[in-house]
C-alpha cells in the first residue's frame, strides 16, 4: 500500500543534537493528540531528562524536573497490540511514562534504548526516532530538551 503518511514529526532539539520523532497519530491518537498538544503549548521546551537506565530508557518531560510531576489532565492507557510499530522493539521508540495506574499517562514520555518487549501492553507506544539515533544513545540524565516543535508529516 504507497498511500502517504501524514503522521506528524516531532523536532526535539537537545543540548546533544537534535531528534526527529514520528508520531503515530493515526494508531495512537489519544497519546498522540495529549503530547502534540503539550508540544504546541511550549510544555517541554527547557525541561531536562530526569531518568537514564543504561540499555532500557531515558525518560523526561517532568515539569518539576524529578520524576513526579504533572501536566493538567491525564490520559487513559491507549494500546493496539496487534499494530505492529507499536510495540517496544528496539532502540528509539517513544512511549508514555505513567504511575501504578494505567491511566494516569500525562505529560512524563520515555525513550527505549533497547528492545523493552516487556512494556508491550503495558504501556502506550506512539512514536519513534526516525533521525537522531546517535544524540539518543549520548543522551543522561540531566540532558534538556531546548526546543521541541510539530515539523509537519512525512510524505512517502
Amino acid at each position: 500500500m504507497n498511500t502517504p503518511n501524514t503522521d506528524p514529526i516531532v523536532v526535539m532539539e537537545t543540548n546533544k543534537g537534535t531528534l526527529k520523532i514520528q508520531i503515530y497519530a493515526k494508531d495512537a491518537p489519544i497519546t498522540s493528540q495529549n503530547f502534540l498538544d503539550l508540544v504546541n503549548r511550549g510544555f517541554y521546551n527547557g525541561l531536562n531528562f530526569h531518568r537514564y537506565e543504561p540499555g532500557f530508557c531515558l525518560q523526561g518531560g517532568c515539569p518539576k524536573g524529578t520524576g513526579t510531576g504533572s501536566a493538567d489532565k491525564n490520559i487513559q492507557l491507549e494500546v493496539k497490540p496487534q499494530i505492529a510499530h507499536l510495540k517496544h522493539d528496539k532502540a528509539g521508540v517513544l512511549a508514555m511514562a505513567r504511575s501504578d495506574d494505567p491511566n494516569s499517562a500525562s505529560c512524563q514520555f520515555y525513550f527505549t534504548l533497547g528492545n523493552a518487549s516487556f512494556l508491550d501492553g503495558n504501556y502506550a507506544v506512539f512514536g519513534r526516532i526516525t533521525e537522531g539515533m546517535d544524540v539518543l544513545m549520548q543522551m543522561r540524565k540531566g540532558d534538556k530538551m531546548v526546543n521541541v516543535s510539530v515539523m509537519g508529516p512525512v510524505h512517502a
